[in-house]
């Protein structure tokens, strides 16, 4: 019986408000085979290294580089705000960025600037306005779908169970969503999220933090546009401005290197 050789994969792991990510320098194509299964494997928490997702760093044609993001599941995913941000400072990282950067994403092109050691402020896309889905809930597209979720204290919430409920729900996004609870206290908004494609609650979400923000302004909760978030695994700020639509949309926040290595797949 032959024997497969591994597969040596060299890895770096970030997180961004808890959201955490496992990065590969794939400007040589080098991972560019990989299985969905075996990134659902690397991104599981029990037998792999664990992460929200896997983001790869590709060459581009016009710009910096292009990132490609893959859920915990394995499938490419939409836009990640946190990630993006990650992302940027992997770049950084491997010098193949200073302080500013034009790169491209699922969504489209983004720019960053790289704040601090440990600070990331990623341009996000324009977004239209929130859809009201009842009394307590919108729908908004921010790079990635989302439902917001008004509620009156989200710690009390069962984020799990309420989230899956609402992320299959294909009458509000055809493939899904999202899904965001939130309430407001202080001046800042408090937010726990569903995650599809991990399946499960995340420590913090960058698309839904925008999402949030942009809805407690539409609808008057908060008069602000710069607005914090308090996610589980740390805050996040969301700034904007609001015409015909809301543009100029910034997400700011923590985004460090928590360790590399490597992992050998069979």
């Amino acid at each position: 019986m032959q024997t497969m050789s591994p597969k040596s994969i060299e890895f770096s792991k970030y997180q961004g408000a808890g959201n955490d990510f496992i990065m590969l320098d794939n400007r040589d194509k080098r991972y560019s085979n990989l299985t969905t299964e075996e990134i659902a494997f690397m991104c599981n928490r029990h037998f792999g290294i664990g992460a929200d997702g896997l983001i790869t760093i590709n060459k581009s044609c016009h710009y910096d580089f292009k990132m490609r993001y893959y859920n915990s599941d394995g499938k490419e995913g939409s836009m990640c705000g946190n990630g993006g941000r990650c992302v940027v400072m992997f770049a950084h990282h491997l010098e193949i960025i200073e302080d500013r950067t034009i790169f491209d994403a699922f969504d489209g092109v983004h720019e960053a600037t790289v704040l601090n050691e440990d600070s990331i402020r990623l341009k996000m896309q324009d977004c239209l306005f929130p859809e009201k889905i009842d009394k307590t809930s919108y729908k908004i597209d921010t790079g990635s779908p989302h439902i917001v979720v008004f509620v009156k204290d989200v710690y009390k919430i069962d984020v799990l169970k309420q989230g899956k409920t609402l992320r299959y729900n294909n009458d509000i996004f055809e493939n899904g969503a999202n899904v965001n609870f939130c309430h407001i206290e202080n001046n800042k908004v408090n937010i726990r999220t569903y995650e599809r494609g991990v399946e499960n609650e995340t420590l913090a979400c960058g698309t839904g933090s925008v999402a949030a923000a942009i809805c407690v302004n539409y609808t008057n909760m908060l008069h602000l546009n710069k607005i914090k978030i308090n996610a589980l695994g740390g805050t996040l700020e969301v700034e904007f401005s609001k015409m015909d639509k809301y543009s100029n949309i910034f997400l700011s926040g923590l985004a460090e290197k928590t360790f590399e290595g490597m992992i050998e797949l069979i």
